[in-house]
């Protein structure tokens, strides 16, 4: 079975950062007078600290600052003291922090040059510039570690939608060319079954009448003919049934959730109004606006936590997907294939569809969805919410026909 990826993260930080922990320690008795135990306590702290990198980097890149720089007013560390402080910064670089690494790594360089400074003036200008070579590389491999996380999940999902268009294609062309074989036995084979059957029927009537005996084969023929007809029938309508795939509604949201949660995005999911069925074709658009809401959260908001709101009214429902992602107030997006999609399925069933960064930081999607799920053609000539157009009417009405 495979580990769950949330779990192996956690425990793969919590190992670098207890590796992190020992390592300094022991710089820090090897490197001069031992230190007491706050510095270690200090020390410690402030690596562990690290092991939190992915869920609260901010919070992270604050605590170990703090704690390193209080080890460096009260101690007597060299350039090693540092390193939980570069691996801080590395990581808010990778998370998109980049201010915040920037303050936190300038205000560690300027207390650790004062206080080396004060202690001993000798060299101390020579280790500053050369930590501050090591907080430069730590700020661009942080930033060239997320672009490629970020091209590796944009590669990851062009082969996912190539893949899921190439499904599309296959069942578009196995379709057509289902309802193709349906037309061509009604038009050739039904004709030929009619008449035979026509003429039984015929000669059958014509015999009685006359007061003859009906032949044993003219009576076969005429059941024969019939039995072929409505197995004829029978598999016209089964060319023409399309193969749909699995339900998607909004009662799997919380699916969606658990899986969301597994994949370590904190997700609430709130429901109000009276929770009722709804047409298939509005219930699987809303459940598709909250299933790419929430994968735009793990790609581009760094699973910031989630909330996501679910507002049956008396004649829409709402869905409202916001997160605490890294997105400032103010910001123009551009939308993407996701929320293009997005306000596609919402215009096509006669909703709205908002998406922007919210006043408070994060991200918001809201959509509005009326319940009749009424399609964007004036002209009333179907879509997607009627469910197919005059072409499988005729088709329909062509195997009643029969």
């Amino acid at each position: 079975m495979q580990a769950d990826p949330g779990r192996r993260h956690a425990l793969l930080d919590t190992a670098l950062a207890g590796l992190i922990a020992g390592a300094v320690t022991l710089a820090a008795y090897a490197g001069g007078p031992s230190p007491g135990v706050p510095d270690v306590l200090l020390i410690v702290t402030g690596s562990l600290a690290l092991a939190g990198h992915r869920r609260a980097p901010r919070v992270v890149l604050v605590v170990t600052t703090a704690c390193m720089i209080g080890h460096v007013l009260n101690g007597t560390p060299g350039s090693w003291a540092a390193f939980p402080v570069l691996a801080a910064v590395h990581a808010a670089a990778r998370g998109g922090r980049r201010r915040a690494g920037v303050v936190a790594g300038a205000l560690f360089l300027a207390v650790f040059f004062a206080a080396d400074t004060a202690r001993s003036s000798e060299g101390s200008v020579e280790r500053a510039v050369l930590l501050l070579g090591w907080f430069l590389c730590a700020g661009v491999t942080g930033l060239i570690d997320k672009n490629w996380q970020a091209y590796l999940r944009q590669t990851e999902q062009r082969a996912l939608e190539a893949e899921r268009g190439r499904e599309e294609a296959a069942l578009r062309r196995a379709g057509e060319e289902r309802l193709r074989i349906a037309r061509e036995l009604h038009d050739t084979l039904t004709h030929s079954i009619s008449i035979v059957k026509l003429q039984a029927g015929v000669a059958v009537h014509l015999a009685r009448k006359r007061g003859e005996d009906v032949p044993a084969a003219l009576l076969a023929i005429q059941e024969a003919s019939g039995e072929a007809m409505r197995e004829l029938r029978s598999t016209l309508e089964v060319l023409r049934t399309e193969e749909r795939e699995p339900a998607a509604g909004l009662v799997r949201v919380g699916e969606l959730a658990e899986r969301a949660r597994a994949a370590g995005i904190p997700v609430s999911v709130t429901v109000s109004g009276e929770q009722r069925a709804l047409r298939p074709d509005v219930d699987r658009a809303a459940f598709r606006i909250v299933q790419e809401a929430l994968t735009n959260v793990a790609r581009h908001a760094d699973r910031a936590r989630t909330g996501i709101r679910l507002e049956y009214g008396l004649d829409d429902v709402a869905v409202t997907v916001e997160d605490d992602g890294p997105a400032a107030p103010g910001v123009t997006v551009v939308p993407g294939t996701g929320l293009t999609g997005m306000r596609e399925r919402v215009t096509a069933l006669g909703g709205t569809l908002d998406t922007a960064p919210r006043p408070c930081g994060g991200f918001a999607v809201h959509a509005r969805i009326p319940l009749d799920g009424r399609a964007a053609y004036p002209d009333g000539r179907g879509g997607v919410a009627d469910g197919g157009g005059p072409e499988d009417a005729a088709d329909q009405a062509a195997v009643e026909a029969l």
